[in-house]
């Protein structure tokens, strides 16, 4: 099945507005919960990730008034599947102000699965510095989770059947932004 004829049976679970909606909500969660956002650094995980962390620093702003630290953090090296897919790009890792120690950081990613990805940013960010703390934004926590990692910031939790897939789509990569649930081809559960 080709990516057009996929994207036909996918159905439209959060628009550009309930996107806009809940990264708002999240920035308030955030300033409610760290008393302000004086430390805070936001590092969003390539590819979606990093464009979410950017929305959010800007909206945090508004909030605070205070300019955001936002960067991105490659896992690629750190990822526990590479002798399963390798040849993989690398990506970069950017590091506002290239320290974290005594910060609190906030990873932000796009979809929440197995929590592989986060065990791989954890690993990755531990090789970078030592923050007061770690905590985790994601815009769908979908469930299914293989690892003991929970989001402290959640965008909309969607239960999902391992046969579903969940795809984001944000302006800055895809020309829109959207949130949409499908079913899985044989062809798309090999390549997740």
């Amino acid at each position: 099945m080709d990516t057009q004829q996929s994207s036909d049976v996918m159905r439209p679970v959060l628009d550009a507005q309930d996107i806009a909606r809940v990264l708002t909500r999240i920035a308030h969660e955030i300033v409610e919960r760290a008393k302000g956002a004086d430390d805070v650094v936001l590092l969003g995980i390539p590819t979606r990730g990093v464009f979410l962390a950017r929305r959010l620093a800007a909206k945090l702003e508004e909030i605070t008034g205070t300019k955001i630290p936002v960067g991105s953090l490659d896992i690629t090296m750190y990822r526990d599947d590479l002798r399963l897919k390798p040849a993989r790009a690398i990506g970069r890792t950017e590091i506002p102000g290239d320290d974290i120690e005594g910060r609190l950081v906030i990873l932000v990613d796009d979809v929440l699965f197995s929590g592989r990805t986060i065990r791989a940013a954890l690993d990755a960010l531990g090789d970078l510095g030592r923050p007061r703390a770690v905590q985790l934004a994601v815009l769908v926590d979908r469930g299914h989770r293989e690892l003991p990692i929970r989001a402290d910031y959640v965008g909309k939790n969607l239960p999902t059947s391992l046969r579903e897939t969940v795809k984001v789509q944000l302006q800055e990569e895809d020309g829109r932004d959207a949130v949409l649930l499908g079913q899985r081809t044989d062809r798309a559960a090999g390549q997740q």
